[in-house]
Formats: C-alpha cells, structure tokens, sequence
C-alpha cells in the first residue's frame, strides 16, 4: 500500500507464502480447580537474540510440537484467514511434519479441529464475532473503543521494515501486546456471549494485569507502556 504522507514510499501486498514467520506470541489459559484459572505469556523466540532460537522453523516447529501436543483452543483475530493459513504455508515450505497440528477429525464437531473456525470450537475467530466484510472492525478498533489497547506505536504495515533493520525485539513486543490485547477482547466477547458473568469477567481482567506486573518484574519494561495505555483508554471509556 502507499503511504498517504508519501505516495512514493510503496510497500506492495504480499501473499502469507512469501512472508516469513519471524514471532508468535500468545497468552495461555489453563483451568484450574474451582473454576478458577491461570494464565501464561507464551512468546517465541524465547530470546531474539540468540540466532539458534530465532529462525522460521525452529519456531513453527516449537509451536506446532507444542499445539499438537497439548490441543489447547486457539483464539486469534482474523486467524482463519490469517495465521493459521500462513503458520500451514511456511511450514510446508520448511517440510515439516504437522506435529499434532494438523490432524483433523472426520467431523469438526468429533475432535480437534484448527482448520474450520467456523464449525470447530478448538478454532476461534473473534473477527468473525465482530462483523463480516465492510463492517468487520480491525482489532485495534474493537479493542480501543472497548477500552483496551490497540496498536501502540507500532503496526502491522511496520513489521517487514522492522526486520530488515533487525529489530526482532521489538518485533516480540508487539506481538506481546496484540497476545494481551486478544485476550482482553475474548474476555469481553465471552462476557457478551453468558460464558463468563460479571465477576468472572472482573477476575479474568485482573488475572491480565497480574501477568503484566509479573512479566514487567521479570525485565520485560516495554509492557508498562500497555499498562499505561490500558489505564488511559479505561479512563476513557469509563466515563462515557
């Protein structure tokens, strides 16, 4: 696409095969006893800078090992027409067994299922909850305006340039925030669809700030800027 401020500055639209998988991240949710539960960080590479842990295969192999393995449900955000297609290319392209992650049942609704987000419940697209076609908001619209954050700084049209100047840490990042900024908007999607009631839904926002502070304890300083951010869009919202 052309930049508005730039007509000449091009960047053409590639298809998912030709793109290189360079991060993943998301935010695991397991159940606990009582009805409570627990939640993860999950971001690949482990360390961006270690070469060894950063390549295209490695991290497909590494989540689809893990994918398979555990048959968690995936939610993503445009991830039927997206992710999952182009995590399938590119680990054709590397010739890598499915690992798990590509078995499919004979029926959707008999077993996992990670390719038909519209039948399987182990596939969940939330754009697809928020609208078809022209009136299917972008994550950061659903998310800002619901008082979540949305692209900080950074957004997708920037990637590629990021790596070629080899940022891949703040490549991670961004990922980081668009994994918590999902979850947030599961959160409220399955508050709006009866899955979660009021205190539920409380609690799980809570769980989410936790991480935050945790990972932000651990060295991870770029999420107090989504912290920062979170509490100036709730400011927001709130007081309409």
């Amino acid at each position: 696409a052309r930049k508005e401020s730039d007509p000449a500055d091009f960047q053409p639209y590639l298809k998912t095969i030709l793109c290189k998988i360079v991060s993943l991240a998301g935010i695991l949710r397991e159940s606990l006893p009582g009805g409570r539960a627990s939640l993860k960080l999950v971001s690949l590479p482990v360390d961006p800078n270690d070469a060894s842990k950063s390549s295209e295969k490695v991290i497909l192999t590494s989540f689809m090992n893990a994918v398979g393995r555990r048959k968690p449900q995936l939610v993503g955000y445009n991830s039927a027409q997206a992710d999952v297609p182009i995590i399938v290319q590119r680990a054709i392209i590397h010739g890598l067994p499915g690992l798990g992650f590509s078995e499919r049942p004979g029926k959707p609704w008999e077993g996992v299922d990670y390719f038909d987000a519209r039948n399987s419940e182990y596939s969940i697209d939330l754009a697809d909850a928020m609208g078809q076609f022209r009136d299917r908001p972008s994550l950061h619209q659903a998310a800002t305006l619901s008082g979540i954050p949305g692209k900080i700084d950074v957004s997708g049209d920037s990637v590629a340039e990021m790596w070629l100047l080899g940022k891949l840490d703040e490549i991670v990042a961004y990922n980081e925030f668009d994994a918590f900024t999902t979850h947030l908007l599961w959160a409220r999607v399955a508050h709006f669809s009866g899955l979660l009631n009021a205190e539920q839904y409380q609690a799980e926002q809570d769980l989410i700030r936790q991480l935050l502070e945790s990972e932000i304890a651990v060295g991870k300083q770029h999420l107090e800027k989504y912290v920062t951010e979170w509490d100036r869009l709730l400011a927001i919202t709130k007081a309409d």
